[in-house]
């Protein structure tokens, strides 16, 4: 551990014996070289949870670690058998979504979708951000789920769980084809990106929106240039976003702006600064998610902030808590999107005068899926009765 964490841990941990060990043990030598993740948000790359055993990187005296290489990123073909993944969440407004990659390049150090990359035998931390899975065969596993008979459409949900449009999808461009896809069966689809790439698509979305098949959601977590290149450093910069926003605007694709996540004592200063500039940039529809904290990525993010914020570190856990029952994390429904509490209720307040001063709406008008026209069925296996 460097000396500037150390102090910083050592003056402002929190005063509880037991945070005061467990800060210790997040901050301890277990963290990876900067040289090696430069350009990364996790300092930590623990085994997955699912690991029979547990591996740690750690320097022996010997020097050994200037031997190892910095962390590229690099993505391997991922073959599912499916392209809609279905759930049945009461506090989530789709019950359908798609995942173009597994693992995101954004490298958010918040990411709740972390945790995921335990399925595949690797770490939530540094492997989540540099070694990522693309599904190239998505865009046909769909074409072929649209055009089963019984079929009925109702909004796609892409990005809400990785973001479709991170820095890999110039290359695969799987996001591209699957949007393809979509608007040849005029199949609805709900989008929500932090990138500025999304532009790219515009010809797309452009004739979509003209029908009513698509909404747009640009997450804008801080205007602060400095918070978001430690919090989130591979993702579009703030100003893009909301440049990205008036573009999509002006090009008549309804857009809305996310201010997620909400943190206390790092960025819940900002929302109206954020909803007054994305309803300048053009957004006329804006929601909000709390800081989650589920499994992994609790010790990534309180690692994270003892290395960067140490002197708020006490103040933005207290607060975390205080709005998820005393616990890092509260995944019960209805309240792991808000939090519970009178900090919870505040910022809920709060939000609501500022989109209500700005006539921004909370609720998503419905999008068209009277206009589905199912593939031709090329590639459906034919039933042998």
């Amino acid at each position: 551990m460097n000396e500037h964490s150390l102090a910083g841990q050592a003056a402002f941990a929190p005063a509880n014996t037991a945070d005061i060990a467990d800060a210790m043990i997040v901050s301890s030598g277990l963290r990876i070289d900067v040289d090696r993740r430069r350009g990364r948000a996790a300092g930590l790359n623990p085994s997955g949870r699912f690991e029979p055993q547990s591996r740690e990187t750690f320097d022996d005296g010997w020097q050994t670690l200037e031997e190892l290489p910095p962390f590229k990123t690099e993505v391997q073909i991922e073959k599912p058998r499916t392209a809609i993944t279905r759930n049945e969440s009461p506090d989530i407004p789709f019950d359908r979504s798609i995942n173009p990659y597994r693992g995101c390049e954004h490298g958010c150090i918040y990411c709740f979708a972390r945790p995921t990359h335990a399925y595949m035998g690797l770490s939530a931390g540094l492997d989540f951000e540099a070694r990522l899975f693309a599904k190239p065969d998505a865009p046909k596993l769909l074409e072929r789920e649209l055009a089963k008979p019984g079929y009925k459409p109702r909004v796609i949900a892409i990005g809400t769980n990785t973001d479709p449009y991170q820095p890999i999808e110039k290359e695969w461009r799987v996001m591209r084809q699957i949007l393809e896809v979509l608007e040849k069966a005029n199949h609805p689809v709900s989008i929500v990106t932090k990138s500025a790439l999304i532009l790219r698509d515009l010809d797309i979305l452009q004739r979509m929106a003209d029908k009513n098949l698509v909404r747009v959601s640009l997450s804008i977590t801080t205007l602060d240039r400095k918070l978001a290149r430690t919090m989130e450093p591979r993702a579009t910069t703030p100003s893009r976003r909301l440049e990205a926003v008036k573009a999509l605007s002006e090009a008549g694709i309804r857009t809305s702006v996310i201010v997620a996540p909400v943190i206390p004592a790092l960025n819940d200063h900002e929302i109206e600064r954020i909803l007054d500039a994305s309803h300048a940039a053009g957004a006329t529809e804006a929601g909000y998610v709390i800081l989650r904290l589920p499994l992994e990525v609790s010790p990534l993010f309180r690692d994270w902030l003892l290395q960067h914020y140490p002197d708020r570190y006490r103040h933005v856990m207290s607060l975390v808590r205080s709005m998820r029952g005393g616990k890092d994390y509260d995944a019960d429904f209805g309240k792991r999107m808000k939090g519970a509490g009178p900090y919870a209720w505040q910022i809920a307040r709060r939000f609501e005068m500022a989109t209500k001063r700005l006539g921004m709406t909370r609720r998503s008008m419905p999008l068209r899926d009277d206009l589905f026209v199912p593939p031709d069925g090329s590639g459906v296996q034919l039933s042998l009765l």
